[in-house]
């Protein structure tokens, strides 16, 4: 408990100073002024959403390799988290594009293609309310998962591969990329701290997940026992017997 009370505090300290360096350290963009500030939680909000989304591509794959129910918990764990960042990307996205394109909303690449992402997770966590069994319920989303994540790497390569209406790469964008080095320093600060909210985020999903996977199979069990036939002995309980 002091443990994660600790490993809190960093984190709520982190989220501050990434605040206070967002607002009162980083200089004001030429272009579109103190709008541009919302850069720094935006890019943030949108690598902690796939960072998110390949912790869940990766307990998939794991899951349907070793059919664990861990991997299970930390895939649905970790895309639930992950959504809400791209949904946070979903919303400061046009706040930021209507006073700097003019319009809210453009069915560029980048756009649309982290849009399908949104809709393909959302799919994945309906997928896993649609069915009572928890194994087939487990392998059948970790397969859709798999499937899902294919969109992630094509959400960072859009505006390097098309010609999109979204700012060209300022983050591992070579010598070209613009980006003045203090604006690095704050949008690096500001990384770590959404990535450490993150890690918090999946871990405390992670047992609450564990905790209701044990639930549900303990349910399932009862509800399959409940409708054997009258006079019927179970095998746990010929088992118990010949004990």
């Amino acid at each position: 408990m002091w443990k994660r009370a600790i490993f809190a505090a960093i984190v709520v300290s982190l989220m501050g100073a990434a605040a206070y360096a967002s607002f009162f350290i980083a200089p004001t963009e030429r272009t579109m002024g103190t709008l541009q500030r919302i850069f720094y939680f935006h890019a943030a909000a949108a690598w902690a959403g796939m960072t998110a989304f390949s912790v869940t591509f990766v307990a998939n794959l794991l899951y349907v390799w070793r059919r664990q129910p861990r991997w299970d918990s930390l895939g649905v764990s970790s895309a639930e988290v992950g959504l809400a960042f791209i949904t946070t990307v979903l919303i400061t996205g046009p706040i930021w594009a209507k006073p700097a394109w003019g319009i809210y909303w453009t069915w560029d690449a980048r756009l649309t293609s982290t849009f399908v992402l949104w809709i393909l997770y959302i799919c994945y966590l309906l997928l896993r309310t649609l069915i009572e069994e928890p194994d087939r319920r487990a392998l059948l989303s970790a397969l859709f998962g798999i499937f899902a994540f294919l969109d992630v790497p094509l959400v960072y390569f859009s505006n390097r591969l098309w010609r999109t209406q979204h700012p060209q790469p300022v983050i591992l964008g070579g010598s070209n990329s613009g980006l003045d080095p203090m604006m690095g320093k704050v949008l690096l600060i500001s990384f770590v701290a959404v990535l450490c909210i993150t890690a918090v985020l999946i871990a405390d999903r992670y047992r609450l997940e564990q905790l209701r996977s044990e639930f549900d199979e303990l349910r399932f069990r009862a509800e399959s026992r409940a409708a054997e036939p009258a006079g019927t002995i179970s095998q746990d309980a010929r088992e118990a017997r010949v004990e």
